[in-house]
């Protein structure tokens, strides 16, 4: 039998949802030996038929130490394969039922303002994901392009004249996203030609991790909030480019503001100097923060259990 942690992921097939969960099991995997497996629901089913299909497939996998998903989607089918395999439930967001009947809710810290944390409930600076503090040297400056969400709306005349006055020198990229709307790239080739793009249509899935452990400078949309704390996870100085706010008393929002305040990132031409080295502002490493905490409940866990 493997000593190795077992751990499965129930994803909804959500991209961001799942880029969370592989966060802290990546995480947990470079402190310990472990394993992870990836199951995918069928949420075209009610909830009752995704549960029963997920319980079915996970039979094809290794009996699971922890269980972990992202998405309210996956709620029932992890507390149900957890409570099966007599394994640890992990949810990675605030959860839509009631947080005692998780052994751990990891969210940002936005979602709960009113609790500091503790018993089974981790608060996290922003979603967890999968990018790497990269130690290598670093070169090449990126601009990261969101597009409109419930919380902001979009500028495009403004955005395009902001990475203008910033992408003077240098060799400067461009990566859009699906949110971007249609008419950015064409006006941006056209204002800005010296550019290299690099549409979301054309880039494989690990690209962004990647191109982020390279370059030494990211400027992230305000409205695109999970590439910001991606930036902010990957040791490169971060800029935010200001967009127009639907709701400035977002808790979203609120959390940025937060970090800003913290100095984690600036704000686009909030004449904050931009020129200090990448080290002389904190780097986030909120997944194996994480990991650390559950694993050492783990630990403790054991030990008791072996007195």
């Amino acid at each position: 039998m493997s000593n190795s942690i077992q751990l499965l992921i129930i994803s909804d097939g959500k991209p961001g949802h799942e880029n969370q969960s592989l966060g802290l099991a990546e995480a947990i995997a470079r402190s310990r030996a472990a394993e992870i497996q990836l199951l995918r629901l069928d949420t075209t089913k009610n909830f009752l038929s995704r549960t029963s299909a997920a319980l079915q497939q996970s039979k094809n996998y290794p009996k699971p130490d922890f269980v972990i998903s992202t998405g309210h989607a996956t709620h029932v089918p992890l507390l149900w394969l957890a409570r099966y395999y007599r394994a640890c439930s992990i949810v990675l967001m605030k959860p839509s039922l009631p947080l005692a009947w998780f052994g751990w809710c990891i969210a940002p810290e936005h979602d709960f303002p009113d609790l500091p944390g503790g018993k089974n409930l981790i608060l996290s600076k922003g979603a967890l994901n999968r990018v790497r503090v990269s130690r290598r040297e670093k070169s090449g400056k990126l601009f990261l392009i969101g597009g409109p969400s419930k919380t902001h709306g979009y500028d495009e005349d403004g955005l395009i004249g902001r990475i203008s006055t910033i992408a003077k020198d240098g060799e400067w990229q461009v990566a859009d996203s699906r949110r971007t709307p249609g008419t950015f790239i064409t006006k941006l080739h056209e204002k800005l030609p010296g550019l290299a793009i690099f549409p979301h249509q054309q880039t494989e899935p690990g690209w962004l991790a990647e191109k982020l452990s390279e370059v030494e400078e990211v400027w992230v949309t305000e409205d695109s909030v999970s590439m910001i704390y991606e930036a902010l996870t990957s040791g490169a100085r971060v800029g935010v480019l200001p967009m127009p706010r639907l709701k400035g008393d977002s808790r979203v929002i609120r959390g940025l503001e937060k970090l800003q305040a913290e100095g984690y990132f600036i704000n686009g031409f909030s004449g904050e100097d931009f020129d200090a080295p990448a080290c002389d502002r904190p780097v986030l490493a909120e997944a194996d923060r994480c990991a650390a905490e559950i694993l050492r409940a783990r630990d403790r866990a054991t030990r008791l259990h072996e007195q």
